[in-house]
């Protein structure tokens, strides 16, 4: 046992000579950092001591007392007491616990990051108020630096999707886009409700009574994605989409979403929620998570509607 004790206050010395070297030009006269080092040592005196304790005692020690009366193919267990330390240090760990959740640090103390988020809040407060009657001109202007700093590192400074990295957002849909919503459905909360479209299985062509086809599905896509031309592509889409998307692809309120042209509201309503399509997944910028406020989201959806009149 003398060994074993000399063993771990060399060892614990050495490393604590190590970690010194490191943090001791930044410990300084802090209270704080240098109750930090006194807990940081005695963690590290405690753990070499605790763990050479037992490698020595898993190679010398022999198993001793009275076997259980169950065993498992022959191999039995002793009827050992529970170990006084691990005893202490569990009961010792919840009343921690108690006292650090009541009074070391409850909940509803104070701490940095409410303190930032409370800050935040207010700012925003400020913010929304400020701007509550802004131009249409100047919410563009200020969704066109909106955009350039949370928009632009996925869809491009010109918002061309950077060859496919994020949504073209220079043109409502393109055929890719249309043919992925159509075979797997969507369910975007585009039109403030969550609405679901159904995937290919549950869209019928009123005009044949049929199922829609993979040929219709190509025709359609086209259709949308080339603003609304072609005779086959209408016809197809009066039989299938209008009757949510209206026969001019503008949409119905909280039945589905404008498919023709972007609107501030469609693209608010995609910061909000998110969307998921055949590129991937984009993450939702709620007011909630303190990412963009209400008028900034406005600003991004007046400035994206305008792309297409540039």
């Amino acid at each position: 046992m003398k060994n074993i004790v000399i063993v771990s206050v060399l060892v614990s010395l050495v490393l604590i000579g190590i970690i010194y070297s490191y943090v001791g030009d930044i410990i300084g006269d802090d209270m704080v950092n240098i109750l930090s080092m006194l807990a940081a040592v005695l963690i590290l005196g405690i753990s070499v001591g605790v763990g050479l304790k037992y490698v020595n005692q898993m190679k010398n020690d022999r198993a001793t007392g009275t076997l259980a009366d169950e065993n498992w193919d022959g191999i039995g267990e002793y009827k050992n007491d529970l170990p006084v330390g691990w005893a202490v240090s569990f009961i010792g760990t919840i009343v921690f616990f108690i006292w650090y959740l009541l009074a070391g640090y409850p909940t509803w103390a104070y701490s940095q990051i409410g303190e930032y988020n409370e800050e935040v809040k207010a700012y925003n407060a400020k913010f929304e108020a400020k701007h509550a009657n802004i131009s249409d001109e100047e919410l563009n202007a200020m969704g066109e630096s909106i955009f350039l700093v949370n928009c632009a590192p996925c869809h491009g400074v010109t918002a061309d999707g950077m060859n496919g990295k994020a949504a073209n957002l220079t043109q409502r849909l393109d055929a890719v886009a249309v043919k992925h919503a159509i075979i797997n459905g969507s369910n975007n909360g585009l039109v403030g409700e969550g609405l679901m479209m159904p995937d290919r299985n549950g869209l019928f062509n009123m005009n044949t009574g049929m199922p829609i086809s993979d040929e219709e599905i190509d025709v359609v896509a086209e259709y949308v994605a080339n603003g609304f031309t072609g005779a086959k592509g209408a016809e197809i889409f009066a039989g299938v989409c209008s009757a949510c998307h209206g026969m001019d692809g503008t949409g119905m309120p909280y039945v589905a979403p404008n498919i023709r042209n972007f609107t501030p509201d469609l693209v608010q309503a995609v910061l909000q929620n998110g969307k998921k399509g055949a590129i991937g997944q984009m993450p939702s910028f709620k007011t909630e998570d303190l990412r963009l406020t209400d008028t900034q989201q406005r600003a991004v959806g007046t400035y994206i509607s305008n792309l297409a009149d540039q």
